[in-house]
């Protein structure tokens, strides 16, 4: 199988597509200035206690008080609040090498009894927040690299089970054993099978500085604060994801180029080349044919194989998703044969959106009936199968007997939800005719609007593909006009991700120029 990853970083936000055989499986889209992202570490302040849920309200800086449950403390819970005190104490930060642990807090406690209303606690962005709900949080402090993650404060080994070499298991266990400081606690990660000692200590102890640079803004900070960014975003997914089935990184940003390239040096000497600096003047997403997966992949309709289809629909409580055979079931006397192939195809297809859409929480899938019991249980095996290369934690529980699987899926990230239904290009979707036909005549009154106010003489002009089709088309074309009554250089660029009327002026330093669209009105 083959694996790429496409970056596309604008100045407002950065879009990072992973294509597998030439098809996107995952998509994530974030401001480029966002907050409150997994992994970010915040001095926080408990603002209310709720006996009840057994659970905290911690402010970190958000509009909504974040979510702290007892569970989520951490063992070694006494252990940091008392390095808090310290800190606060005697304006200095202890090494934790030599700072002495408590015992340990009991699983069946009560959050009252560690916290306090006003509290100082250091805190780690577990879920980012969702809808109308805060961030969740964890105080089970973790630095993650590509082979291991580091918890301060604690002193244990463990092995990840998904390595099944029980003597790989116990060398990696005794290697980490040997070279682990004092009060870190370290999980060893899949990817760290095979490993040589040098690449482990040297991860093990980039990850425990990243704690020695960062806790000391604590001296300065007041809560609510932030502690510790998590890597760059392109960065942490590469991290998670990346092994030796990559063969190409494509991103259009100089600045992400050198932070990747950097990172593989790092983690992977040899794939150092796979990273490629894209420069041409189509959007990037446009080059790759993503922009068109992403139109037809993220509606409530989702076609696959022979005319079948999905309705994806999203509740407050849960993702339902119907099967449906469409033009397949025409085509085929037997019914039994076509169902089970239809819901064989929309298991994969199933699969494949919960990744793209980053579902989460409890998704029900209604297939098409099948009375064979032999057929069912063929289906769930899969979904299972289908379902084995997705990172999130996920359960699938077998066929009911109404048809229907249901699926629990880790919730990290909001689900991504787009558009993709097209404007009307003649009322732009309001139900009222606006003066289409002289969509040239607005394009020039922009281009003297960015000439002579904004002084800008060279830009790029970024539009529908049907419009660049036309602005190139004929001898002396529109685009050639445009030069000569200007004297300019301008470059006329299509966009599939723009609407029909839609355009956008970009410098030369790939900047967006600020127009006001008040000519379409």
């Amino acid at each position: 199988m083959k694996s790429e990853l496409v970056i596309d970083v604008q100045p407002k936000e950065i879009s990072i597509a992973m294509m597998e055989d030439d098809k996107l499986v995952e998509f994530q889209k974030e401001a480029r200035n966002i907050s409150f992202s997994v992994g970010d570490i915040y001095l926080g302040k408990v603002k209310k206690l709720m006996p009840g849920l057994n659970a905290a309200f911690v402010d970190v800086g958000y509009k909504k008080d974040a979510f702290l449950h007892y569970q989520d403390l951490g063992a070694d819970v006494n252990t940091l609040t008392q390095f808090l005190k310290t800190i606060s104490e005697k304006k200095r930060v202890p090494a934790i090498g030599k700072f002495n642990r408590l015992p340990a807090c009991s699983k069946d406690g009560s959050i009252s009894d560690i916290l306090q209303q006003g509290d100082d606690i250091l805190v780690q962005i577990a879920k980012e927040p969702i809808s109308t709900k805060g961030p969740r949080l964890t105080s089970e402090l973790s630095f993650a690299g590509r082979f291991l993650v580091a918890l301060p404060f604690g002193d244990k080994v463990n092995v990840s089970t998904k390595i099944s070499s029980n003597e790989e298991r116990a060398r990696l266990k005794q290697l980490i054993l040997s070279i682990k400081p004092r009060n870190f606690s370290v999980i060893v990660r899949t990817s760290a099978e095979g490993r040589r000692v040098a690449e482990l200590d040297g991860e093990l102890k980039a990850l425990v500085k990243r704690w020695e640079d960062n806790i000391p803004k604590l001296l300065k900070s007041k809560a609510p604060a932030l502690v510790c960014e998590e890597t760059g975003r392109a960065v942490a997914l590469l991290r998670d994801i990346f092994n030796s089935s990559f063969q190409h990184i494509y991103v259009n940003d100089e600045d992400v180029y050198k932070e990747i390239r950097d990172y593989l040096t790092y983690i992977d000497p040899e794939k150092e080349k796979i990273v490629e600096l894209y420069k041409g003047e189509i959007p990037i997403f446009d080059h790759f044919a993503i922009t068109k997966q992403i139109k037809s992949g993220f509606g409530k309709i989702v076609t696959f194989k022979n005319g079948a289809y999905l309705i994806i629909e999203h509740t407050e409580a849960m993702h339902v998703i119907d099967v449906n055979s469409g033009n397949r079931s025409k085509s085929s006397s037997d019914q039994e044969n076509t169902a089970i192939m239809v819901n064989l195809a929309a298991a994969e297809e199933i699969a494949r959106q919960l990744r793209l859409r980053d579902m989460g929480g409890i998704i029900v899938v209604d297939f098409i009936d099948m009375h064979d019991q032999g057929n069912r249980q063929k289906l769930y095996e899969s979904m299972c199968h289908f379902m084995a290369n997705d990172r999130a934690k996920h359960n699938i529980l077998p066929l009911s007997k109404f048809g229907v699987i249901q699926i629990t899926r880790q919730r990290v990230r909001p689900v991504l939800d787009f558009t993709t239904v097209e404007i009307c290009p003649v009322c732009s979707g309001k139900s009222e005719i606006r003066p289409s036909i002289f969509f040239m005549d607005v394009l020039d009154e922009k281009i003297q609007d960015v000439i002579n106010r904004l002084q800008v003489k060279k830009f790029k002009l970024y539009v529908h593909p049907y419009i660049a089709a036309y602005i190139h088309q004929g001898l002396i074309s529109q685009n050639v006009k445009w030069k000569f009554k200007y004297s300019l250089a301008m470059k006329v660029i299509p966009d599939q991700s723009l609407g029909f009327l839609e355009y956008r002026f970009v410098d030369r330093d790939k900047n967006e120029l600020d127009l006001k669209d008040e000519s379409l009105t």
